[in-house]
């Protein structure tokens, strides 16, 4: 069964002239990965034929997009900021341990991703957005580039603007146990950078992706900026979240180890 959902996704990724697929870990995985990555890749081929009769071509503007809500929504961004980028993060949670303690609770230790550019798919097709993260995490994280590539097939580079082929947009990681980070300055967006912390979180929906050892989806979360936040940015939203969560004791537990997760991030400023 899983051999044949795979060969599904990779005859249309190929009718759609995508580059080659990123390896997928297959032994790892959940019980439905394979499905998704298929249903995924299916979508992309309705969406091809599609593209065929329509007269205008679809564009990137956020103006109009509607930030996903978990069953416990999240506050709303603050009066008069707007939606400037939209990221797909594909990285690890990190966590501690107490080795003496198999009863123990892991620790929260930061967390480092590579953030892609999904503001174009987000925008012209939310239905594929919304399944970005869980998609990602069908892929092992040792090529990221053809993650991103694979995801973004060529015809969305065609009906979209040059922007849209979701290249490395920055990278997240933390400055220390309390400041989640985002530098977006490095990349041809120059979009900014983000010093963050913790302003509210809500957990992630029951039917969240799960990761590839069936972890459970991490929190969606608010986050505002701190002093020396660059190009305008304000508010910072985790949501789509798939996989990343400890498991719930330090049992046979390392005293340091990484969770693969994958994310959105919303960047709303002024």
């Amino acid at each position: 069964m899983r051999a044949s959902l795979f060969l599904s996704a990779l005859s249309v990724s190929s009718v759609m002239a995508a580059p080659v697929l990123p390896e997928i870990n297959a032994n790892s995985a959940h019980a439905d990965s394979l499905k998704k990555v298929s249903e995924y890749f299916n979508l992309l081929a309705v969406k091809v034929q599609q593209s065929k009769f329509e007269s205008a071509v679809p564009t990137c503007d956020l103006s109009k997009v509607v930030m996903p809500q978990a069953p416990s929504p999240l506050p709303a961004p603050s009066f008069g900021l707007t939606l400037k980028h939209v990221a797909l993060g594909r990285g690890t949670q990190n966590y501690t341990c107490d080795t003496t303690n198999a009863t123990a609770i892991p620790v929260a230790n930061g967390a480092v991703a590579s953030l892609f550019n999904a503001s174009c798919i987000v925008s012209a097709y939310p239905d594929i957005g919304a399944m970005l993260s869980g998609v990602s995490m069908n892929f092992n994280l040792s090529n990221l580039a053809s993650i991103a590539s694979s995801l973004s097939p060529s015809f969305l580079k065609q009906t979209l603007a040059p922007t849209s082929g979701m290249a490395v947009s920055g990278a997240h990681y933390f400055t220390n146990a309390s400041t989640p980070f985002f530098n977006m300055d490095a990349s041809q967006w120059k979009i900014g950078e983000a010093p963050c912390a913790k302003n509210n979180s809500t957990p992630a929906p029951e039917a969240a992706a799960k990761g590839q050892g069936g972890e459970k989806a991490v929190p969606w979360l608010k986050l505002v900026t701190r002093p020396g936040a660059t190009g305008g940015l304000q508010e910072v939203y985790r949501v789509e979240t798939a996989g990343g969560s400890a498991p719930e004791t330090c049992k046979g537990m390392p005293a340091a180890f990484e969770v693969q997760y994958a994310a959105q991030y919303w960047f709303y400023g002024n």
